[in-house]
């Protein structure tokens, strides 16, 4: 450490003394972002998201891009507002949402549902929306992958 070297002990441990203070804060930080992020995004299994889609008391949005959809297919009764798209979606007026959306805009009372491809971006989509005050949030963690091998399984089985 030449650096300790060159500066008088009490000069180095205040700039540094401070600086490890500093990282142990953002690690602190980490920790708490992962342990919310954890806590609040709940996960809906697929039956209960079959339930809950035949009731029509949730709406489902795949935060998918368009392009995937088009070429995979999705979730019947889902309307598709892209990751990138979700913070700004939901804070839209409700006559823009519905032009935009061919859906009424959800009140932050609203039950939501987040799916994807697999549950990593409907999960960021999650934090967003309860960062917006919609705190029926919830993700569907097995995505388009699931639905699609749970759906074609029935299919074959004759349900």
């Amino acid at each position: 450490m030449v650096l300790q070297r060159l500066l008088p002990w009490s000069t180095f441990r205040t700039i540094f003394g401070s600086a490890e203070a500093a990282l142990w804060g953002l690690k602190s930080i980490k920790r708490s972002c992962h342990n919310f992020c954890t806590t609040i995004c709940q996960d809906v299994t697929y039956m209960e998201l079959k339930n809950l889609l035949k009731s029509k008391k949730i709406m489902l949005i795949d935060v998918r891009e368009p392009w995937e959809i088009h070429e995979y297919g999705k979730i019947p009764g889902s309307i598709n507002i892209p990751l990138d798209d979700v913070g700004d979606a939901l804070q839209m007026n409700p006559k823009d949402f519905k032009e935009k959306y061919k859906e009424i805009k959800p009140s932050k009372s609203d039950n939501l549902v987040f799916s994807c491809l697999a549950g990593v971006r409907s999960k960021k989509a999650v934090v967003t929306a309860i960062s917006l005050g919609f705190n029926s949030a919830q993700h569907y963690a097995g995505g388009w992958k699931e639905w699609a091998t749970y759906e074609l399984s029935e299919k074959k089985q004759g349900n």
